[in-house]
């Protein structure tokens, strides 16, 4: 039933934009309209096959002596049509992506603009400013009217201060107010049936986009303001004390991010959405040929508990020469050394425990790199000392973390961090992020980030469900990959569930821990588990060490926000399946459509085993020979999943 605050905000809007002067662009199939009216303020609707999205929505920028949006004067027009087909440096998708839209431009007098892209699959809007002289932004403003009390999966979060780290509470609009903040992306689900997901790209020289709710179905944009006095507390937080009256000070002939809105007419569509990404300016890289992805031995989720060695376990030589080890053993080319290495506050002081010159050597060697991780504020402090010492010792990466905000400062800081470590060859993995906005594009060395409630939160909480794990690929993952760091083997149903800090499991089931390497996308993809619980686990490590990174083809087979997800993505000729459930046992029939008529295929399959509702760790490997022809009958038990490789047989059918 239509709320009638609703009805009373659109009819209230459609008064006021009587005498405003319209505008109109479409999306290339007609589906997707969205309407600009200039008037007292500049408002944007959409619709999406004549139903309305997005009532009229004022949005505006105030600038310290002037502003862009309130009583604008249009002086010109532009429109323009784009149908092109984008190759993405290092592929997360797919190695192609469709580039078709169409967009409208509005040049207003005071040498700003406002551009609308609309694509089939969404649209988005910014501002640009043609000025020669620096300019402070005070606010960038927007309240988004829905036209009903939708429902949305709120990513809520305490203040600025944050990482981004969210679990989502899933709410009605009319149910959040003023003190409700929330990060992004938001997946929106609209009573007239799509979904959409509102997120931003192209963040550049600005802060973050946030969300707060309001007393009725409307969301309002607001940005965290620029650090004026910060605090340093231990080696990592730096707090923002006190701030400045603006938000941004930048240069005057720029543009702004793009505000985006996806549109979904199926769960599925989601997955495939590439939007973040298409809106990014260009890669700033002449040469990527050294950004190598692929999967990384992770040390500190499961506390370096390696067992059957005749060394003591630990953070030092031996313990990453065992890891190193495993790693070549499985093709696995990276491994991380995380918190320890080095003596906190000084990246130039090792661990007395640890040969970096042994172990330079001998990872060389096996063939596998070696990627660390670093405190932001201590890399920052010695970044080009640290740089010198990471070439030495032959580092091929960093993880970055603990930034835990991102006003203006602290995203020009990863634009930095991108930057300089490109020029020393090295791949950088942010922790402690904000989520994607179009940096990765710019930079393909920022192989992934977090900003993500991931594995890590099983060591101290109850709160990482399988019904979690099935909204992140819908609505964090569309903004670009996370590192979510999967890969337990010691896994257990809710009921047998402990979080255990240094001995930490999983919830759900040892197939939803594997189905995480095809469902979810990072090109550097951690196994978070320890080495010798993966030797005891052959027939998942065969699995793991052929499932790839990037692929080249993403298929959707079943997918609900929160409830489950079934997707075939191929890397080569190579298909992998990987499918996962929430606390609810589910069967489906796969079709292999998608596979080449008239060849043969093997398919090895992970599944849930008959006892795992209650066991866990229960699974079984079936391997059959299938046709694009056939369909099987898959069963995933409740927190369960599915994961499977389909490889070419050389034969053709006869």
């Amino acid at each position: 039933m239509k709320k009638f605050g609703s009805i009373i905000v659109i009819f209230l809007f459609l008064g006021m934009t009587v005498q405003a002067k319209q505008y109109a662009i479409k999306s290339p199939d007609k589906k997707i309209s969205v309407a600009i009216s200039i008037g007292k303020s500049l408002s944007v609707s959409i619709r999406y096959n004549g139903k309305i999205l997005l009532a009229p929505s004022p949005v505006a920028m105030e600038l310290k002596g002037s502003s862009f949006g309130p009583n604008a004067k249009v002086i010109k027009t532009n429109k323009v049509s784009h149908n092109d087909i984008v190759t993405p440096e290092i592929f997360t998708k797919s190695d192609k992506i469709v580039d078709h839209y169409n967009q409208l431009t509005l040049f207003f007098k005071g040498n700003y603009s406002f551009s609308v892209r609309v694509f089939n699959n969404g649209m988005a809007y910014r501002f640009e400013s043609s000025r020669n002289d620096k300019i402070y932004v005070q606010s960038e403003t927007a309240e988004y009217h829905f036209p009903d009390n939708d429902m949305c999966w709120w990513p809520r979060e305490k203040n600025f201060h944050s990482n981004n780290q969210v679990f989502y509470h899933y709410q009605s609009l009319l149910s959040l107010n003023k003190d409700d903040l929330g990060s992004l992306p938001l997946i929106v689900q609209t009573t007239e049936g799509p979904k959409m997901v509102i997120t931003e790209s192209d963040l550049n020289d600005y802060p973050g986009m946030w969300l707060r709710g309001t007393q009725g179905t409307t969301l309002s944009m607001t940005h965290p303001a620029y650090p004026k006095i910060s605090e340093q507390v231990g080696d990592r937080e730096v707090f923002v004390r006190k701030t400045q009256d603006y938000i941004a000070k930048t240069s005057g002939n720029r543009t702004f991010p793009w505000r985006i809105f996806a549109i979904a007419p199926r769960d599925a569509d989601l997955i495939t959405n590439q939007l973040v990404y298409l809106l990014a300016s260009p890669c700033q890289l002449k040469d990527i040929s050294w950004i190598k992805p692929g999967k990384v031995s992770w040390d500190w989720w499961n506390a370096n508990n390696i067992y059957g060695v005749d060394f003591n376990a630990g953070i030092n030589t031996q313990t990453y020469k065992y890891y190193i080890d495993f790693a070549a053993k499985y093709g696995i080319p990276y491994i991380i050394l995380d918190e320890g290495w080095y003596q906190l506050g000084d990246l130039t002081k090792l661990n007395p425990d640890i040969n970096m010159d042994e172990l330079k050597r001998y990872s060389r060697q096996k063939g596998v790199g070696i990627i660390l991780w670093v405190v932001w504020k201590t890399l920052d402090d010695q970044l080009e000392q640290a740089y010198t010492e990471f070439e030495k010792w032959g580092i091929k990466g960093i993880k970055v973390d603990f930034m835990d905000r991102d006003d203006q400062w602290m995203v020009n800081y990863y634009r930095k961090i991108a930057r300089t470590a490109a020029e020393h060859h090295l791949l950088v993995d942010f922790h402690g992020a904000y989520k994607p906005a179009g940096l990765r594009r710019m930079y393909p060395n920022i192989i992934t980030r977090e900003a993500v409630n991931g594995a890590e939160e099983f060591k101290w909480s109850y709160h990482e469900t399988p019904e979690h794990d099935l909204i992140l690929p819908f609505g964090r993952m569309m903004a670009g990959p996370m590192d979510y760091t999967p890969g337990a083997m010691n896994n257990a149903q809710k009921e047998n569930f402990k979080p255990i800090f240094n001995r930490p499991m999983s919830m759900g089931t040892r197939c939803h821990q594997l189905a995480m390497y095809v469902c979810y996308e990072s090109p550097l993809q951690m196994l978070c588990d320890a080495p010798s619980n993966y030797y005891r686990q052959p027939e998942a490590m065969e699995f793991l060490s052929k499932v790839p990174t990037v692929w080249n083809e993403t298929k959707v087979l079943k997918a609900k926000v929160s409830d489950y997800l079934i997707v075939a993505r191929r890397n080569g000729n190579n298909w992998f399946i990987g499918g996962m459930t929430d606390w609810t046992s589910r069967q489906f029939s796969l079709s292999f459509s998608f596979l080449k008529k008239n060849k043969k295929y093997r398919i090895i399959c992970l599944e849930d085993g008959v006892n795992a509702d209650h066991i866990a760790t229960d699974f079984k490997r079936v391997s059959k020979i299938i046709t694009a022809a056939d369909t099987l009958t898959i069963r995933m038990a409740k927190g369960g999943g599915y994961a499977a490789q389909i490889i070419p047989i050389d034969k053709n059918v006869k």
